[in-house]
């Protein structure tokens, strides 16, 4: 049994490891005669590609995404969209260390204890790097979901240090290498990301993805709930270790008065007071913004020798070498918009086979 598509009518299966030639995914039920080629797709994979700040991994990956199939003269055509980008900057030497060594923290442990081999170079296919494919699959899903529908995303937590919502600025996330969008702590989170950096060490993050423009009814009772489908989607992303929807785990202090969201018809349509519930109601969209947020853990790759054993059960101390995030949240963000495009996408196939169009 494979483990490596996600999706019901839009369906999504990413192959290939980190240190390989090259990663991929097919893209299968897509509409046909949607308007698509590699540059709808490649502005996407650049907002998460490596190497761009000081702040994320060094490896240089143009992640130059090629379309093989399922397009014809700039139209999808409802066959398997495959889509391939080449691993052009693999330092495997960096892993020759741990080829026996379990880095703690990493999947080396359970990879081995479940399939009795794995790819050490770079964690092979529980790489982030997986992720490219993810961000590849997810331009496509926009396509689907037309302009009505905006997705934007960005980090509200860098560690211990918060944005303060008052000065959350979305387009301000757009313009940084940080998709932070509090002006007032770029400067706090770039020093403390400089500190981190220079001891080799690494910090966690929450990203924040919000999706406007979500047509009412996505969604279904009670297996195929939308939240709960973002909260898989959201918790398949590497190094992910929570996830809330809408008001989320800050619900639990609130009364029923609080966290109710009133309604009242204006003009003929119904209108919210609020959005705790992040535009989902019973599993159903709403009309409302679609709130998701999820909590990444620091980076396991770090400088700090952390005791360990090997594969034949000798206790060691393991140092990880290589080029590492010391966020990883950053690059997460575009991650975690595709997932949510994915998400969306598949919903709106999903309510349009089984109630028509919206």
């Amino acid at each position: 049994m494979s483990y490596n598509t996600f999706g019901h009518l839009f369906r999504v299966t990413t192959w290939g490891e980190s240190h390989g030639p090259a990663i991929g995914c097919v893209i299968d039920g897509c509409p046909p005669r949607i308007a698509l080629d590699a540059a709808d797709i490649q502005p996407w994979l650049d907002r998460r590609r490596p190497g761009q700040s000081q702040f994320t991994t060094q490896r240089q990956e143009a992640d130059q995404v090629e379309i093989l199939s399922g397009v014809f003269e700039g139209q999808t055509t409802g066959t398997p969209i495959s889509l391939l980008i080449h691993n052009t900057d693999q330092r495997s030497r960096d892993y020759g260390d741990i080829a026996t060594r379990y880095r703690p923290g990493h999947a080396d442990v359970a990879y081995d204890m479940k399939y009795g081999i794995r790819d050490y170079r770079g964690g092979g296919r529980s790489s982030a790097r997986e992720t490219a494919m993810r961000v590849a699959a997810g331009a496509v899903a926009r396509r689907v979901l037309g302009d009505g529908v905006r997705i934007r995303g960005a980090l509200v937590q860098v560690g211990p240090h918060a944005i303060n919502r008052d000065r959350l600025d979305w387009d301000l996330a757009a313009t940084n290498a940080l998709f932070c969008p509090d002006a007032e702590m770029l400067p706090v989170w770039e020093e403390y990301l400089a500190g981190i950096r220079k001891k080799g060490s690494s910090i966690g993050a929450v990203i924040e993805v919000v999706a406007e423009g979500v047509p009412a009814g996505l969604g279904a009772p009670v297996y195929g709930k939308l939240d709960s489908d973002l909260a898989m989607a959201m918790m398949s992303i590497n190094a992910v270790k929570g996830v809330e929807i809408g008001e989320g785990f800050a619900a639990a202090s609130l009364t029923g008065e609080e966290n109710a969201d009133p309604m009242r018809m204006e003009d003929g349509s119904l209108r919210f007071g609020s959005n705790h519930a992040g535009g989902v109601l019973g599993g159903i969209s709403t009309g409302q913004p679609v709130v998701v947020r999820f909590a990444v853990k620091p980076t396991s790759s770090i400088l700090t020798p952390v005791p360990s054993v090997t594969r034949e059960g000798e206790n060691v101390d393991v140092m990880t070498k290589g080029r590492h995030d010391p966020c990883v949240g950053i690059r997460a963000v575009p991650v975690g918009e595709a997932m949510m495009a994915c998400v969306l996408a598949d919903h709106l196939l999903r309510h349009r086979g089984q109630v028509g169009s919206l």
